[in-house]
């Protein structure tokens, strides 16, 4: 599928959550091998349902006529893989940094992979970090086969069969495998190109700063209160809709860009329901796209936070399954392959990932997790990441990717302040 290839030279899903070791534990060796067997045993057993990420990515292509399709192979392949490692840290020294540490980069395998790499690379890694006092599972999937939803389904179903024990392999939700295909069209997409080369890119950004910002529920709620408010009889205006309003303003403000520059916001959209009919939750594949707000820095800032909130709202209702449609069209007619290098410009904000999902509910036998944190992938000057606050009921917690004077900015920009903590 085209939401699948123009990922190939993305880098890999990396999440991972941090727990804490329970507090009587006699024997650490014990304990870390008993986990890493139940885990080995569980991941087993989840892979049946999610057979596609033990597999590789395979290319075949010929001159003449010409062909060059890549697919997922699942019969030739040594499997998924399962890492155990240890560092000398503690889980204080991951959650009371000002700053993510650089480290945690480490907890994840696959570092800096781009997925074209899963011809050689696993499609997906479970690395089992063993601190001094805590574990982190950093868990690294292949974008071109699944994805943020089919990420978090996958952890559900392995935290759902690992805490179900008794080589239980059945799960509440089970994904659908087959994918969906536009109705006339070859399932087989043939890419115009010789060689990965022509396609691939690996780029290293300088030197950016990760920081985490919280949002309460309370705190969100007066976001959306204002953000409709401010616009002239509307209640449509969603929370995460006003939350992303907030960011690009206040990114913006950060940068210092001038009044002329162009800014654009983007937002990473779900298509399974925009779909006719609707694509399950469970579908298992690439099924998102992106919609924008556009408007100089001038405009975004002399205007308030409604009427950016309402630009992002208008894209969201526009992308409609007759839109979607004619971005696969247009894909079809002139196939791209996103590039990093290309992606990258220092007056846009992506906003990424969902607090939709339940990534607290993803258990181990450990608790609740402390904290979420991700790995190098795909992290570029204005990436915005959401996951769900910790303490669930609706708050959010961001993950904000920016130079480090702007970061500095940003966490004394009043209007930001006024609904974020840190």
């Amino acid at each position: 599928m085209p939401w699948d290839l123009v990922m190939l030279s993305i880098n890999y899903i990396q999440k991972g959550h941090l727990f804490t070791k329970p507090p009587a534990v006699d024997d650490q060796q014990e304990f870390i091998n008993t986990l890493l067997d139940r885990l080995k045993q569980s991941l087993s057993l989840t892979l049946v349902h999610f057979y596609p990420l033990a597999g590789r990515l395979k290319t075949l292509k010929s001159e003449n006529p010409h062909s060059y399709v890549v697919f997922v192979d699942i019969k030739d392949s040594p499997g998924a893989r399962l890492i155990h490692a240890s560092l000398d840290m503690t889980v204080s020294d991951i959650v009371s940094a000002t700053y993510v540490p650089v480290v945690v980069q480490s907890l994840f395998d696959n570092d800096r992979a781009i997925n074209h790499d899963g011809h050689t690379k696993p499609l997906l890694s479970i690395q089992v970090t063993d601190l001094v006092d805590g574990i982190f599972i950093g868990c690294s999937m292949n974008h071109c086969i699944g994805d943020g939803t089919c990420f978090w389904n996958f952890l559900r179903a392995l935290s759902e069969i690992f805490q179900g024990q008794g080589g239980n392999i059945s799960i509440s939700r089970p994904p659908t495998i087959k994918r969906w295909f536009q109705d006339g069209h070859d399932p087989f997409v043939n890419l115009p190109f010789t060689h990965h080369d022509e396609f691939l890119s690996r780029f290293e950004f300088p030197q950016l700063l990760e920081k985490y910002f919280h949002f309460t529920a309370e705190s969100i709620a007066r976001l959306k209160a204002r953000a409709n408010s401010e616009c002239i009889n509307t209640a449509k205006i969603f929370s995460f809709q006003s939350l992303s309003a907030l960011v690009w303003r206040s990114m913006t403000r950060a940068r210092g860009l001038p009044n002329d520059e162009t800014t654009i916001c983007f937002l990473a959209i779900n298509n399974r329901s925009r779909m006719e009919p609707p694509l399950s939750q469970d579908y298992f594949g690439g099924c998102i796209g992106t919609v924008n707000g556009l408007a100089t820095a001038g405009e975004l800032l002399e205007h308030n936070l409604g009427w950016a909130a309402w630009k992002l709202h208008q894209a969201v209702v526009g992308h409609t399954y007759k839109r979607v449609l004619e971005l696969l069209d247009s894909w079809r007619k002139s196939p791209i392959i996103y590039n990093m290098d290309q992606m990258f410009n220092a007056r846009h904000v992506w906003m990424g990932s969902s607090s939709r999902f339940n990534k607290y509910g993803i258990e181990f036998g450990l608790g609740k997790a402390v904290t979420l944190r991700s790995g190098y992938a795909n992290k570029f000057n204005g990436k915005v990441s959401s996951y769900q606050g910790r303490e669930g009921e609706g708050s959010i917690d961001l993950e904000v990717i920016l130079p480090p004077e702007s970061v500095h900015i940003l966490q004394s920009e009043e209007e930001f302040m006024t609904f974020a903590s840190l």
